[in-house]
C-alpha cells in the first residue's frame, strides 16, 4: 500500500507544480497583453514538467549536490520543452511559443536564457517538494549538500 500512496503523492505534487507554473504563465501572458498565446498544450506540458521535476528530486540521492540536482532537472525540463515544441510548433504548426528572436535558440523551441532559468528555479522547487513530501509521508528528513 505504501508504494501506491507514494505514486499518488508524487502525482499530486507534480500536478501542484504544473498547475502553479501554468497559472504563472497565464498571468504573465495576460499582463503582457497576449492572452491569445495561452494554449491547453502549455498546461499538459506544465503537468509533465512538474512530474519530471518531482520525480527527479525524489529519486536523486541526497549526496547529489543541490546545484547538480537543479542543473539536471533544468536540462531535463529543457529537453521535454524542446520535444513538445517540435511537435506542437514545428510539426503541427500551432505556434504556441517561439524563441527564434532570442540568441542561441535551437529551432526557436528552446534557448539558453530559459534553460538557465529552469536550472535556477528547479533548486528551490526541489527543496519545497522534498519538504512537502516529508510533511505528508514522513521518513528520512531532507538534507542537502553543496559539494
Amino acid at each position: 500500500m505504501r508504494k501506491s500512496g507514494d505514486v499518488i503523492l508524487s502525482g499530486l505534487l507534480g500536478c501542484f507544480v504544473g498547475v502553479t507554473y501554468f497559472l504563472i504563465e497565464v498571468a504573465w501572458k495576460t499582463a503582457r497583453g497576449h492572452p491569445q498565446g495561452i494554449s491547453w498544450t502549455m498546461l499538459v506540458l506544465a503537468l509533465l514538467l512538474g512530474i519530471i521535476l518531482e520525480r527527479m528530486g525524489a529519486e536523486l540521492p541526497w549526496r547529489c549536490p543541490i546545484w547538480a540536482q537543479a542543473i539536471l532537472c533544468g536540462l531535463a525540463i529543457t529537453a521535454a520543452e524542446f520535444c513538445a515544441g517540435c511537435i506542437v510548433n514545428l510539426c503541427l504548426g500551432w505556434g504556441v511559443w517561439d524563441y527564434s528572436h532570442l540568441p542561441g535558440n535551437v529551432l526557436g523551441q528552446v534557448c539558453p536564457q530559459f534553460a538557465a532559468l529552469w536550472c535556477i528555479v528547479s533548486g528551490p522547487v526541489i527543496v519545497g517538494l522534498d519538504w512537502m513530501r516529508y510533511a505528508v509521508r514522513g521518513g528520512e528528513r531532507p538534507r542537502y549538500y553543496w559539494i
